[in-house]
């Protein structure tokens, strides 16, 4: 145990788990061509005159795979959640029937089933790029630490060594959120 490597590989791991979470972030985003609330975290509401994410100000729900039901809290921003989901790109119209709102989500196209296959990949490729990144920040600075005579010759070779596994093990991990997403898209 090594204090300076310590922290260096605590931070590499902190910065792997990060990385992590943002593609599956990314990758919830991509519409599957069934309802899923994660569709609508990019969509704001002016709640008397401040943007609020529209899960802050209504109960999202999936009623089935096609549906997605918004019930505001406040009946009064009704207006303003259906612009805040026009407004938001996404392709989405809503139904207001006064009380909540149901969105319809349309079945993809072939085409823009691969359209977001490849979306899902791009993502996917930034992560791993990201994550290859960290491993070359993360052992230069253990080089640096060698040099600097805080660790040993041995000790760099086994902190690179354990650096490489978590550098395998985390694109192994996107990798296999690629193929679940893939899946999740191309399911009809």
């Amino acid at each position: 145990m090594n204090p300076v490597a310590d922290i260096i590989m605590h931070d590499f791991q902190e910065k792997l788990d990060k990385t992590l979470e943002k593609v599956k972030e990314h990758l919830t985003a991509i519409r599957a061509g069934r309802a899923n609330i994660g569709m609508l975290d990019s969509v704001f509401v002016d709640y008397y005159g401040t943007p609020t994410p529209l899960k802050q100000a209504a109960n999202l729900s999936t009623i089935d795979a096609q549906t997605i039901c918004i019930e505001p809290w406040d009946k009064s921003i009704m207006k303003m959640i259906e612009k805040g989901i026009t407004s938001s790109n996404l392709g989405l119209t809503p139904s207001n029937d006064g009380i909540k709102m149901l969105i319809k989500i349309p079945t993809l196209t072939a085409d823009r089933r691969k359209e977001y296959v490849k979306m899902a990949k791009t993502q996917s490729e930034d992560g791993k790029v990201a994550i290859r990144n960290l491993r070359k920040d993360t052992n230069n600075k253990l080089r640096k630490a060698q040099k600097d005579g805080d660790i040993t010759e041995d000790e760099l070779k086994s902190y690179e060594d354990n650096v490489q596994k978590r550098t395998d093990n985390y694109i192994k991990k996107i990798d296999d959120n690629l193929a679940v997403k893939e899946k999740d898209i191309n399911t009809l």
